[in-house]
C-alpha cells in the first residue's frame, strides 16, 4: 500500500469516528437536537389531527404513532382518550390484530365506563373473527372470535355494534360446525366410523341451528350402516326427515334405508315406517 493511501485511509477513518461520535452527542443532547424532530411537544390539537391526516391517506404506520404520540404527550386530556382506540382501529386496519387487541385491552382496562367501550369489544371480536382461517385448519381463533363477539351481544345487547356481533356469533358457529364436519368425513373416509359418529353427533347436539345439521344426520346414517346398526340408522333417518324433509340429504338416507325413492307427501302421512318411529 502506498503511504499517499495509507494516509486516505487514516483520514476516512478518523473523519467516520468523529462522525459516530457526534451522533451520540446529538442523540444525547449535547447539540440541542433530536433524533426526530416529527414528534417535538407540540399542541394535542396538532398532533391529533396530523394522525387523523395521515389515517385518511392510508399512512397507518404514521398515523399509529401519531395517535400514540398524543396519548405519551397528553396522557391526561380527553384527546388521549380517543387517541387510545384511535390508535387501535389504525392498527386493525393495517391488519396488525395482535397489536390492535393489546391497545384495545388497555384501553379497557383503563376505561371500563367510557362510551366507546362497546365499540373497543366489538373490535376486539372483528380482530379474532378477520383471522378466522379455513375448517381445514386450527380453529382457535375462531372460538376466541365467538367468545367475544358474543360478549358484545350479551353485554350491550342495545348498541349499534350489536346486530352485526350476533350476524357474525352464527356465521362463526357455523364454521366451527364446518370443522366437526370436515374431522368426521377424515374419519368416516378412514372407515374409523365411531370416531365419525362422534363428530357428527358434536354438530347436531352443539350446533343445532347450522346448515350443516341435514348432512350430519345423513353422514350418521351412512356411518351407522357401514357398522350394522340397521335400527340406530332408521331412526336417524327418520330424525332427518322429520326436520328436513325436502332436503337432498333425507332423500339419499331413504334411499339407502328402503332402496326406494322418497313417498310423495300424503304417502308418509298414510303411515309407514317413518311414521311408526314418531
Amino acid at each position: 500500500m502506498t503511504q499517499e493511501l495509507v494516509i486516505v485511509v487514516r483520514h476516512a477513518r478518523r473523519a467516520l469516528a468523529l462522525a459516530v461520535a457526534t451522533a451520540s452527542l446529538a442523540g444525547c443532547g449535547w447539540f440541542g437536537g433530536s433524533k426526530d424532530e416529527t414528534f417535538t411537544d407540540q399542541p394535542v390539537e396538532v398532533l391529533y389531527n396530523r394522525a387523523l391526516d395521515d389515517l385518511g391517506r392510508q399512512e397507518y404506520k404514521a398515523a399509529a404513532k401519531g395517535f400514540e404520540e398524543v396519548d405519551r404527550q397528553h396522557p391526561y386530556s380527553v384527546w388521549a382518550t380517543k387517541a387510545q382506540i384511535m390508535a387501535a382501529f389504525t392498527y386493525y386496519q393495517s391488519n396488525k390484530y395482535d397489536d390492535a387487541i393489546i391497545a384495545l385491552d388497555r384501553f379497557i382496562q383503563l376505561h371500563p365506563g367510557h362510551r366507546d367501550i362497546p365499540y373497543a369489544y366489538y373490535l376486539k371480536g372483528l380482530c379474532f373473527y378477520e383471522q378466522i382461517s379455513d375448517v381445514g385448519r386450527d380453529q382457535r381463533m375462531t372460538q376466541q372470535a365467538l367468545d367475544a363477539l358474543s360478549e358484545v351481544a350479551k353485554r350491550f345487547p342495545d348498541s349499534p355494534y350489536a346486530r352485526d356481533a350476533r350476524l357474525k356469533v352464527e356465521l362463526t358457529i357455523d364454521h366451527l360446525a364446518g370443522k366437526e364436519m370436515d374431522i368426521g368425513r377424515y374419519y368416516q373416509k378412514q372407515h374409523q366410523y365411531v370416531g365419525a359418529i362422534n363428530r357428527y353427533r358434536t354438530v347436531i347436539e352443539r350446533y343445532q341451528t347450522t346448515t350443516h345439521v341435514p348432512e350430519a344426520l345423513h353422514r350418521l346414517v351412512e356411518s351407522y350402516l357401514a357398522l350394522g346398526v340397521k335400527t340406530e340408522a332408521t331412526e336417524t333417518a327418520a330424525v332427518l326427515g322429520y326436520n328436513f324433509p325436502g332436503s337432498d340429504w333425507y332423500q339419499d338416507s331413504y334411499f339407502l334405508i328402503t332402496g326406494e325413492g322418497t313417498p310423495a307427501p300424503e304417502e308418509k302421512s298414510s303411515g309407514g315406517w317413518f311414521s311408526g318411529l314418531f
